[in-house]
């Protein structure tokens, strides 16, 4: 297993995982999955504001990537980024996410980043439990806040302070 800073040669495999949570799962709050497109724009903005992008790499095939951006627009909030982590189907609970989300982590630290923010659905106990291990607490709970899958969703805010 590698992980290592994405190119725009992954942005098919980052997109089929994106499709998967999408379609399949709550992690993601749409209904449709992206084109690439829409990938091609996000991996700008991604550059533009030199976000991190990193992915996990088995056997030349992409099982996971992370990720953090903007928690809010304005200037104040510069500091605090809101991370992503995602897994192929296949290859979850083979600590693929615990491995990536040290990296995020590590990243954020590495570019002075002071606090990380996660949005997780509150029925996601297994991202919520991973979080805990890395010393995330849960500050907020917004209840129904989403629909999918024809049911209300709660959101979890989960933040670290680096």
């Amino acid at each position: 297993m590698e992980i290592r800073p994405a190119t725009t040669n992954d942005l098919e495999g980052i997109r089929k995982i994106y499709e998967d949570a999408i379609l399949n799962t709550t992690a993601v709050y749409e209904y449709e999955p992206f084109d690439m497109a829409y990938m091609q724009r996000w991996w700008e903005e991604k550059n533009t504001h030199n976000f991190p992008v990193h992915v996990a790499v088995e056997e030349n095939k992409i099982v996971g990537f992370c990720t953090y951006g903007i928690f809010r627009a304005r200037p104040a909030y510069y500091p605090t980024k809101e991370h992503s982590v995602y897994v192929h189907p296949e290859y979850r609970g083979m600590g693929i996410g615990k491995m990536l989300l040290e990296k995020i982590i590590a990243l954020a630290k590495t570019e002075g980043v002071h606090t990380l923010i996660g949005g997780i659905d509150a029925t996601n106990q297994t991202s919520i439990a991973l979080h805990e291990q890395f010393g995330f607490e849960t500050v907020g709970h917004l209840k129904q806040v989403a629909y999918k899958f024809d049911r209300w969703l709660d959101l979890v805010f989960m933040q670290k302070l680096i």
